[in-house]
């Protein structure tokens, strides 16, 4: 697929990923092919997923594919699932440790000509920020997540990401896991196994 390679050998981003506090290389991390069904829309690649080459293999993976409901196998079935993040590449730290934002350049410069060419896709997650701003125009998470019933409608579920990092937003919303998750992973089981 000559988007793929292209993308695989994408880099745009040397001169800014050389300056940040992890001064790495571009390795751009693709997980799609023709015929998905289902796109988790992601924010961009950490530190280890750059190393495995696969999307989420860390533990926001494990926490979202247990909110899909899926298995390690399945999330990771390229004829069912594509993963298409806001970026391809790990974006670095800042010199406070904290993931730098996935840049802008990375989907201005691929996403449209990906989601051409996954004309299957009949669910997308929307996962984090960067994600939701791109497929939903929306600039609130808490709000779009908390709106989710009107999205997911349309065939795309807003999600907070599943790092760590948003423990604390769960239990503040015990809505989430009562409410969205079960309809989420009965709309996953639905489009994947079409």
């Amino acid at each position: 697929m000559e988007l793929f390679e292209q993308i695989r050998g994408c880099r745009l981003c040397a001169a800014r990923f050389a300056a940040t506090a992890t001064a790495h290389e571009p390795k751009p991390v693709a997980w799609f092919q023709p015929g998905a069904r289902l796109l988790v829309a992601g924010q961009a690649p950490g530190a280890r997923v750059q190393e495995s080459g696969r999307p989420f293999t860390d533990r926001s993976g494990i926490r979202l594919r247990d909110w899909m409901g899926v298995s390690e196998a399945e999330f990771y079935d390229l004829a069912r699932v594509a993963v298409v993040p806001m970026a391809f590449c790990f974006p670095g730290y800042d010199a406070k440790g904290a993931d730098l934002p996935p840049p802008p350049v990375c989907a201005a410069t691929w996403r449209a000509r990906v989601m051409a060419g996954l004309p299957e896709v009949r669910l997308v997650l929307a996962v984090g920020g960067a994600a939701i701003r791109w497929h939903l125009g929306a600039r609130d998470v808490s709000q779009t997540v908390a709106d989710w019933r009107g999205f997911a409608a349309r065939g795309v579920f807003p999600l907070p990401h599943p790092s760590w990092r948003n423990t604390g937003w769960l239990k503040q919303h015990p809505w989430f896991e009562a409410e969205l998750l079960p309809e989420l992973r009965r709309k996953v089981r639905e489009v994947l196994d079409e």
